[in-house]
């Protein structure tokens, strides 16, 4: 217990000193959780925060919408432009790397550590956007697949 708190009060340092609330708010709740020894907390975190970032992430991208920011108009021009295609074919490349994520981490799940570590300092240090886990994974099973890692 003593050395997930310990871990725990690393990132949310390392979130502090790097100024970035995300990884710090992150680290600190689930250190008041363990401290509170609210064990149930922690299972619905685990079972229900990924769900709830990507519901709050497509929210956040659909505000335009919402706003009348962006309408048919630009949908039409979203496929009629080199940019728009491109980000088609983005999103699309995006997706299928995340899906290859979350099936290596169906079959590895030890790379989770690997993965939490990197994305934190990706945030921390390089200013980078938390929604990495996922494509982080999706990349990780592209890079193991090129260096033939990968497992069967």
């Amino acid at each position: 217990m003593f050395k997930a708190n310990l871990i725990l009060f690393a990132l949310f340092t390392i979130g502090m000193i790097a100024g970035n609330s995300l990884v710090a708010a992150s680290a600190g709740t689930l250190l008041v959780i363990k401290i509170m020894k609210t064990p149930f907390l922690l299972e619905v975190a685990e079972r229900h925060s990924l769900e709830w970032g990507l519901l709050f992430l497509l929210i956040a991208v659909m505000v335009p919408f919402a706003r009348d920011q962006a309408g048919w108009e630009e949908i039409a021009r979203t496929f009629t432009t080199p940019v728009g295609l491109l980000s088609i074919l983005g999103g699309i490349i995006a997706t299928y790397l995340c899906g290859q994520g979350m099936g290596l981490l169906n079959v590895q799940p030890e790379i989770i550590v690997g993965l939490v570590i990197g994305t934190v300092l990706g945030v921390s240090f390089l200013k980078g956007i938390p929604v990495g886990p996922l494509a982080a994974a999706g990349l990780t099973a592209l890079l193991l697949k090129i260096l033939g890692l990968a497992e069967r």
